[in-house]
């Protein structure tokens, strides 16, 4: 090889060696700890095209599993905790299974934009905890918190979009004030949620004291990533406050769903026995253990063991498509957008 040859060979190699191939495109890697961006566009991705109803047993007016998480650690010390692995497993389960992951935001508007044939799911995570999410000194996740598996799993799983609802506290992910968590979580497709400043029992406050830790923890969000617009609460311990609109409606704050800690999954938005007030979730956990017949791996069985009653997407946003037969369940707001068959 002639000297000028082995140079050119040389930046070739260095080119290409600072350069990841994303959706078949070139992406170059950059030295400010944003290389997770490379995977932007399976968030974004648009859908299969829209199919024929009948043909893909479209049920826009199913049900919805709304899934809660807290810790992820590798050695677990309740029910409400998760190994990487079983996290990992879960996200194969629902991948294998045809589920597609949408923000808590986009659910509770009925924005749920997913292929034909694909069932909607919604992951939560409460309580900011650095096992969820941190970021490194390069300011990339850390390995083993859900955020990195998540996303590690979208690049060797197509379908799967790594979207999911953190729903805070005052100090979320031990990061005071969110200030590098959340403005990271939004510039990267994730969702992120009030869960009161302090945990609070809202059942057991006041009204001005109520909306008082709803609305500060509303306005550290906004505080910490002006373009934050957070339209979910997650009611810690599931509980309301007093009156219960309280939830949703308040000084500094206007949300459209509360979500509980619940044990079963949500209606479909579109129907009439959606209840913004009252969106329940189901705890992540394997079959076995405390109360396990109220958790994920159970009702994952029972909705695949009756597929009709899981919410089944036509492929198109702009219609709900469902059998005639259940006419007489869409809400009254949303009339003008059914397409039964």
């Amino acid at each position: 090889m002639t000297p000028k040859l082995a140079s050119l060979v040389a930046v070739l190699f260095l080119l290409t060696a600072c350069t990841t191939v994303v959706d078949g495109q070139p992406h170059e890697q950059r030295g400010d700890g944003q290389e997770w961006a490379a995977f932007a566009p399976l968030r974004s991705a648009a859908p299969a095209a829209p199919a024929q109803p009948a043909a893909v047993r479209a049920n826009e007016l199913g049900r919805v599993p709304v899934l809660m998480y807290h810790r992820i650690v590798p050695e677990t010390e309740s029910v409400y905790d998760r190994t990487p692995e079983d996290f990992r497993a879960e996200l194969e389960r629902l991948d294998r299974e045809g589920y597609v992951p949408v923000s808590a935001a986009d659910f509770t508007a009925g924005r749920i934009d997913v292929p034909a044939g694909s069932h909607p799911v919604v992951l939560t995570f409460d309580d900011g905890d650095p096992s969820q999410f941190a970021l490194g000194p390069d300011g990339n996740p850390l390995p083993g918190t859900a955020v990195a598996i998540m996303l590690d799993f979208a690049r060797s799983h197509p379908r799967f979009r790594p979207v999911a609802t953190f729903y805070v506290n005052a100090e979320p992910f031990g990061d005071p004030g969110g200030a590098r968590t959340i403005p990271w979580l939004l510039a990267n497709g994730f969702d992120v949620g009030n869960h009161t400043k302090t945990h609070a029992n809202l059942r057991e406050a006041d009204e001005e004291t109520a909306q008082a830790e709803i609305g500060e923890l509303d306005a550290l969000i906004r505080r910490a990533a002006p373009q934050a617009n957070p339209t979910t609460i997650a009611l810690p311990f599931g509980i309301h406050p007093r009156p219960k609109e309280l939830a949703l409606q308040g000084n500094g704050y206007r949300y459209q769903g509360a979500f509980l800690v619940g044990s079963n999954p949500s209606a479909s938005p579109f129907t009439a026995d959606f209840d913004p007030l009252n969106i329940p979730r189901i705890r992540s956990q394997s079959a076995t253990g405390e109360e396990a017949e109220y958790g994920s791996a159970v009702w994952l069985d029972k909705l695949a063991q009756n597929a009709d009653s899981r919410y089944t997407s036509d492929g198109d946003p702009a219609r709900i498509s469902y059998p005639k037969s259940d006419t007489d369940e869409v809400a009254a707001k949303f009339r003008d957008k059914v397409n039964p068959y």
